[in-house]
């Protein structure tokens, strides 16, 4: 297998890690987590989402999370938008960048978004050519690629077709995810021969959950055809309230420590986002997923090898 000399990390345990969460953490508490992360060495914080409070009420507060922070300089602050109400809070915190979102299968992007794709993609092409009019990075995510929790299967023709929309649209990456849990290392592989046909590997993001255990095994094979930037939740947080069944994201704690491991560089300090970990399992009160941090937890923290490659 080949592997790369570096790696981007992409943070989304703000905004994919807590949107879940039943209980809600204070403003003041996500501040300072994402503070603690920024001090890292992380150079991309998705920090929330600006989506109608009464449907993801544990975002309540994103305008004042994102004012609230203290921005380091050279990290990339975003957030997920859905739609022009949405835009103009993100343009009013200020976000760094704007990202977007949609779903491979219909009947997942009905449930997400209220809308199928068809009436999707004008509202997020109109969405990215304000973001980039006002100077703002855009990201598109597409949810679903490898298995809905509806439809099952997912069409490879129907990832093409929203991700072509997506790139013309004017975006400067396309993020994969595998939103509740499903692919494998031979899917994985068979997806992405299909897809960096078309699309350059610098311009792809993989973005997978750990439903069933195989999120490290599915971001190997990624690594080997060239992929270079993940999406990762710290602690392994995470899920989709509309995704039945999907659990967290691939811990950033468990990715670092493969990387490193492998000598693969990342820019970041693991130590320091161990005890972030720790600050984010006290306060959502129950035990994180992560292994990595769990093994480094009984060893008090500093059982752990590689801390920043």
């Amino acid at each position: 297998m080949k592997w790369p000399a570096g790696v981007t990390i992409k943070e989304v345990g703000p905004r994919d890690g807590l949107q879940n969460e039943k209980s809600f953490i204070s403003t003041e508490d996500k501040i300072t987590w994402i503070n603690q992360m920024s001090e890292s060495g992380l150079k991309h914080i998705e920090i929330t989402s600006f989506v109608n409070p009464k449907w993801i009420p544990a975002l309540s507060d994103a305008v004042a999370v994102a004012t609230g922070i203290t921005k380091v300089p050279g990290v990339t602050y975003t957030a997920l938008v859905p739609n022009h109400q949405g835009l103009e809070r993100a343009f009013q915190a200020n976000i760094d960048e704007v990202a977007v979102f949609m779903s491979a299968s219909e009947t997942h992007n009905l449930k997400n978004i209220n809308k199928n794709i068809d009436q999707t993609l004008p509202v997020l092409r109109d969405l990215v050519r304000d973001s980039l009019t006002a100077g703002k990075s855009t990201r598109g995510y597409v949810s679903t690629v490898f298995g809905c929790p509806y439809e099952g299967n997912v069409d490879i023709e129907g990832v093409i077709k929203v991700s072509e929309a997506l790139f013309e649209m004017g975006i400067a990456e396309l993020s994969l995810g595998d939103t509740i849990g499903v692919a494998n290392p031979k899917q994985v592989q068979e997806v992405l021969e299909v897809l960096l046909k078309r699309f350059p590997a610098d311009k792809l993001a993989m973005h997978f959950h750990d439903t069933r255990g195989t999120a490290l095994a599915n971001i190997l094979v990624s690594l080997d055809m060239g992929i270079t930037t993940f999406d990762s939740s710290l602690g392994g947080l995470g899920g989709c309230p509309y995704a039945p069944g999907a659990s967290g994201n691939v811990a950033t704690d468990d990715l670092l420590y493969m990387l490193h491991g492998m000598g693969i560089h990342t820019g970041v300090d693991q130590q320091k986002l161990l005890y972030a970990s720790q600050f984010i399992q006290e306060k959502i009160g129950r035990t994180l997923p992560s292994k990595s941090f769990q093994a480094a937890s009984s060893a008090g923290l500093g059982g752990i090898l590689g801390s920043s490659v």
